[in-house]
């Protein structure tokens, strides 16, 4: 039963990296399409493949409890996820460490989903008053090299997972 969870949550991040894969190719062809176009369709992939990535997490903890034999849980935090199958199992001391780890998946995909859940910051207009004005870009790596990392590491843990129970 574990196993088709995984199959689910392999499923959405393959998509995610499909979504990926087109901007690189978008960005190496570089023609095509116009460019206010063509950056509505790069940020749609991106939004589409963070949020694919997101339920591959969601749909991570699932995978979880069921390794656990809980069938019936849905576990949608990390908190829930300890409350099912206990604080101390060692998939939720890994993936708390990983929470709090800056630069890991979880935290990335933590501040992505902050990210993608808040309006976008407004920002000043250039005028004879403010002309020094600097622009700096905050907020979480959306790159699409930073999400390949992200997306390997949370494939990676949900395979050693998957190998880890399937051997008991």
């Amino acid at each position: 039963m574990a196993s088709q969870w995984h199959s689910l949550v392999s499923q959405k991040l393959f998509l995610a990296g499909t979504l990926l894969r087109q901007i690189e190719r978008a960005a190496e062809a570089g023609a095509g399409v116009a460019g206010t176009e063509q950056a509505l369709q790069r940020e749609a992939a991106l939004q589409g493949a963070i949020e694919l990535m997101l339920r591959g997490r969601q749909l991570l903890l699932v995978m979880i409890a069921r390794l656990y034999q809980d069938k019936s849980g849905q576990p949608d935090t990390l908190g829930a996820l300890g409350t099912l199958i206990g604080k101390e199992s060692s998939e939720v001391i890994r993936l708390r460490e990983l929470e709090q780890t800056a630069g890991s998946w979880w935290n990335h995909l933590d501040q992505l989903e902050t990210s993608q859940g808040r309006p976008p910051a407004t920002r000043k207009t250039v005028s004879a008053e403010n002309i020094i004005a600097i622009s700096a870009e905050t907020g979480p790596d959306r790159s699409v090299s930073a999400l390949l990392e992200t997306l390997a590491a949370i494939k990676q843990f949900a395979n050693e997972l998957e190998e880890q129970h399937s051997e008991w």
